[in-house]
């Protein structure tokens, strides 16, 4: 792949469009540090955040050299603006209960599945390096995170009442995961990675017997569409960056 093919803008926006979704979904995912409902799901949640902070560093990396503007890791992640940032809009909703923190982590990591499944075969060396890696995390991620949505949908009338109202409060958020951009075909066309839409029908096809099992009713589609990878958060994202960006912007360029 050429440099001029490497610095092309869809390139990069496709590559932070991966980082900023693990960092984000790794930071809300710290916040149940401490807080989990047994000394497991404790360690479990934090060891997955922990994971998809591996995998944003490595993303935000590449990121940076593919700008080539002088930025490492750490400037991407805490010194851009909330409007910068290209995360999917799912990943910096707040946590809500486990139930609801379980659910968004089974509908991202199947979603990232195939997306890792897909990248090895990049024209991007680096980033085909990233997804084998990534690979192997997202599978523990579903595997984990389909076991407790099983358990808990199918579980006790209490239980199966919060998933239900969780996934009838995430599932339009999916809907952004396969909406078409100019930025997916464009990076499809220089073998990139594969547009988004076209890994629908397995996300589907993969999410739709365990929401069976769980006894859960899948919600029809709306017209809703967040435009997080756009640029157009919600409200939630600001709050969030302001904690996560705090130490580095009262501080820039400090070291320790």
């Amino acid at each position: 792949m050429t440099a001029a093919t490497q610095t092309h803008p869809a390139h990069l926006e496709y590559v932070l469009r991966l980082a900023d979704t693990s960092l984000i979904l790794g930071q809300r995912l710290s916040e149940w540090c401490g807080h989990g409902p047994v000394i497991e799901e404790d360690i479990a949640l934090t060891n997955i955040a922990l994971d998809l902070i591996g995998q944003a560093r490595l993303l935000l990396t590449h990121a940076g050299a593919l700008e080539g503007r002088g930025r490492d890791e750490d400037q991407l992640a805490f010194l851009r603006r909330e409007p910068e940032f290209r995360n999917l809009t799912i990943v910096e909703l707040p946590n809500g209960d486990f139930g609801q923190t379980i659910l968004r982590n089974y509908l991202v990591a199947a979603w990232q599945r195939e997306l890792w499944q897909a990248l090895p075969g990049s024209g991007d060396a680096a980033l085909a390096a990233i997804a084998a890696k990534s690979l192997k995390e997202a599978r523990y991620h579903v595997q984990h995170a389909s076991d407790w949505v099983v358990r808990l949908g199918d579980g006790t009338d209490e239980s199966h009442r919060r998933m239900q109202a969780a996934l009838d409060l995430l599932w339009p958020y999916t809907a952004e995961f396969f909406s078409a951009t100019p930025v997916d075909e464009a990076a499809a066309a220089a073998s990139v990675g594969p547009a988004w839409a076209s890994l629908e029908a397995a996300w589907t096809g993969a999410v739709t017997p365990v929401l069976e099992v769980a006894t859960l009713a899948m919600p029809a589609r709306t017209p809703f569409l967040s435009r997080g990878k756009a640029g157009v958060h919600s409200e939630h994202l600001g709050h969030l960056l302001t904690g996560m960006q705090h130490l580095q912007r009262t501080y820039p360029g400090g070291t320790w």
